[in-house]
């Protein structure tokens, strides 16, 4: 009997999936345990095994399509079984609106929700038009020009490199504003708008168009936002819309943590098991700092704080695919070897792709810390990760001036901290306290080795 295969849940923050690769093809046989297809949430990459037997009869997406967690994503029963009768039932979608062009006088109906048949929308161009750019579908073309957009410089990323109607949407989101006659005059004139109209808001008037140089027309590339780079922006913009924060800059003498990483390199090479860096010093007096500044460590939530005893530390981590924050739950239960084990776990899960979704949630940490040290990086304003009140961010080493005593001064090693806390849950004697606090604790950190 045949069986539908839905687009599983990843975490309680996924609410779609893109894939990104299929293994089978509709025809295929497929046996259990046999991978079916690669999809990647905004920030992890999953495999989908089947559960079942028998030949992949029908495929509802192709390679590159965002899917609706839950989402009927194909089906596999006997060969030559019919399966209207499934669809029908399970209301199933056939979402392949952006596919190579049929046969001329075909047609091709698919499934609404209501399980009567509708014509789906095909593409009436070939993967390359007569002008040699790539194929456009109907949909991206009728947006396009109801805008009054030129198509030429947008990317498609639809299959065979289609302009497909996500691609003319992203497209306008970067474009201002124009007025009606700007608009009129840009479609009849095949005029592209200027980076800023004079207009209010930087509306696109009419006399904007015509002071376009076609010189530069074709000297500029738009790109599509990544679903992760579009996650990140929001989230980035949500915080400073929505938060009071600001930013305090202090210097810890870095002497201690700089003896302290010469001696675990010196015993690892007799067989000291964990290298231990000068960011897990870090996080490790971050933790100790907020175990005595527990108002720090907490989401504020507009009329209440959530205070956690527990430490739940986020650590920012660079990918190829973008910025991620997973947490290490409990940290403040680890010892400087386990903390270091742990963090490089999840940063690594991070760049392979195989994160838990719900260690990403900006929910899952009480605190972040985001160390840009190692670019040389000498001061910078960390962003919060809302709901958490504050972020650490921390900077390179650098030598500055220090009062060793008796009148003389010599040049230290110093790292510049950056808090960046939300005014709102942190007083900012508090704050200057707190991170003063974390300066003392690299000071005096101990490891024993």
């Amino acid at each position: 009997m045949a069986e539908l295969v839905i687009m599983p849940k990843q975490g309680q923050s996924v609410e779609s999936c893109i894939i990104t690769e299929w293994h089978k093809k509709k025809g295929d046989k497929v046996s259990v345990g046999d991978i079916l297809f690669a999809y990647e949430t905004d920030k992890a990459s999953f495999e989908e095994e089947a559960k079942v037997e028998g030949v992949l009869l029908e495929v509802f997406y192709e390679e590159g399509y965002e899917v609706p967690v839950l989402e009927n994503v194909c089906v596999i029963g006997e060969e030559g079984e019919d399966i209207s009768a499934l669809l029908a039932t399970a209301g199933a979608v056939e979402k392949k609106e952006e596919v190579d062009e049929p046969a001329v006088g075909s047609s091709h109906l698919a499934e609404d929700n209501s399980g009567k048949g509708v014509e789906s929308q095909q593409p009436v161009d070939g993967s390359e038009t007569a002008g040699g750019k790539k194929g456009v579908s109907p949909r991206a073309r009728n947006i396009a020009a109801k805008e009054a957009l030129p198509l030429d410089g947008i990317k498609g990323t639809g299959p065979k490199g289609r302009v497909i109607a996500r691609d003319v949407e992203q497209a306008l989101e970067n474009r201002p504003k124009l007025t009606g006659l700007a608009k009129e005059i840009a479609r009849e004139e095949g005029l592209n708008a200027p980076v800023e109209g004079t207009g209010p808001a930087g509306t696109v008037k009419a006399s904007d168009l015509t002071s376009i140089n076609p010189v530069y027309a074709g000297d500029f590339e738009i790109k599509p936002l990544s679903n992760m780079r579009k996650l990140i922006a929001k989230a980035m913009h949500a915080s400073l819309q929505n938060s009071a924060q600001l930013t305090h800059h202090l210097g810890a003498d870095a002497r201690n943590v700089l003896a302290i990483r010469q001696k675990v390199k010196k015993a690892m090479e007799e067989g000291y098991p964990t290298n231990i860096t000068i960011n897990d010093m870090v996080c490790m007096a971050v933790i100790k700092a907020l175990k005595k500044f527990p108002q720090a460590n907490s989401h504020f939530l507009g009329d209440s704080m959530k205070i956690f005893n527990k430490v739940h530390l986020g650590l920012a981590v660079d990918t190829d695919r973008g910025l991620m924050v997973p947490v290490v739950k409990n940290a403040d239960d680890l010892s400087i070897q386990g903390l270091s084990n742990q963090m490089k776990e999840v940063a690594n899960a991070c760049r392979t792709g195989s994160i838990d979704p719900d260690l990403l949630a900006a929910e899952a940490a009480s605190f972040t810390v985001s160390n840009l040290g190692n670019y040389g990086v000498e001061m910078f304003t960390p962003v919060i990760n809302l709901p958490q009140s504050a972020i650490l961010g921390v900077n390179t080493i650098i030598p500055r001036p220090k009062d060793l005593g008796g009148g003389v001064y010599g040049f230290v090693p110093y790292m510049g901290l950056s808090l960046t806390y939300d005014h709102r849950a942190l007083d900012g004697g508090e704050a200057t306290r707190f991170l003063k606090q974390i300066a003392i604790e690299l000071e005096t950190l101990e490891i024993e080795i």
